[in-house]
């Protein structure tokens, strides 16, 4: 007799004549499948909570019950005019997240002592102008490098794993791992835009992009104007995607079909 441990599942079986092999990957393949994690952007959250002032809708009430609803985790991007996400928000966030907690930015000196004091798992560099409304480019790592070689290693020095946020370039790829980040983000608002046009085409350069991040040692996350329309499409074809963060999308479909039952639709589509 014995048993396999599997997690908290044991299988009991017994030694005559069972093909162990054949066993464990009948376990593997129908018990478990290849997810693809989900952090959801609340800045649309905070948008609405600074409209009227005071504290109504609460981030903090609203990133706990996201995780409840599925999240994999929760993404803020606090920007100098804290027009959305305050800077006050993040330390405060950071103390009961308890999936991964994701922190964009321009890493200015604020943004790094910010970072550097609040240590979220995971920051994610894009290279935003003050006054952007939303992100509208990925780093040239070329031009950048050495400023984002050293941003990276302060980061690290501090425990926190780098996500840098970049366009859909593979001969760049090499190039950014050099920089030392752990991971890239892939900028989708091109893929967004031809989706509805030649979603092969359009999912060509990501596809491509993600296998040299991959060979370059990289891990790959993706984000910005994925929808309930696109995103199913893009999870199938991107190799190696380990996560996506979605925002805006997202809190405007919550506002139609409520913020549990969307975050679990946003969900299966990126079920493989």
């Amino acid at each position: 007799m014995g048993y396999i441990n599997a997690g908290q599942t044991y299988i009991h079986f017994s030694f005559h004549n069972v093909n162990f092999n054949s066993i464990i990957a009948e376990f593997c393949t129908t018990n478990f499948e290849y997810m693809i994690a989900l952090s959801v952007n609340i800045n649309k959250i905070a948008t609405i909570r600074n409209a009227r002032g005071g504290n109504t809708p609460d981030v903090i009430v609203a990133a706990q019950s996201i995780e409840r609803f599925g999240a994999n985790g929760i993404t803020v991007h606090p920007r100098p005019d804290e027009r959305h996400i305050r800077y006050a928000d993040v330390p405060a966030l950071k103390k009961v997240v308890t999936t991964e907690f994701n922190v964009e930015g321009y890493p200015t000196p604020d943004f790094m002592e910010l970072v550097i004091q609040s240590k979220p798992h995971q920051v994610t560099l894009v290279p935003d102008a003050p006054d952007a409304i939303t992100s509208n480019a990925g780093w040239d790592v070329e031009t950048h490098f050495e400023f984002l070689s050293g941003i990276v290693k302060e980061l690290h020095t501090h425990g926190m794993r780098v996500s840098i946020f970049m366009e859909a370039n593979p001969a760049l790829m090499r190039r950014a791992a050099e920089t030392g980040t752990d991971r890239i983000e892939l900028y989708t608002e091109s893929y967004a835009v031809g989706y509805s046009v030649d979603k092969e085409k359009a999912v060509a350069p990501f596809v491509e992009t993600a296998k040299a991040a991959h060979e370059a040692g990289m891990g790959v996350n993706a984000g910005h104007d994925l929808n309930l329309e696109n995103l199913k499409y893009f999870a199938q074809h991107v190799p190696f995607l380990d996560e996506v963060s979605i925002g805006h999308a997202l809190i405007s479909d919550a506002l139609y079909f409520g913020m549990e039952n969307t975050v679990q639709m946003y969900k299966n589509e990126l079920r493989s």
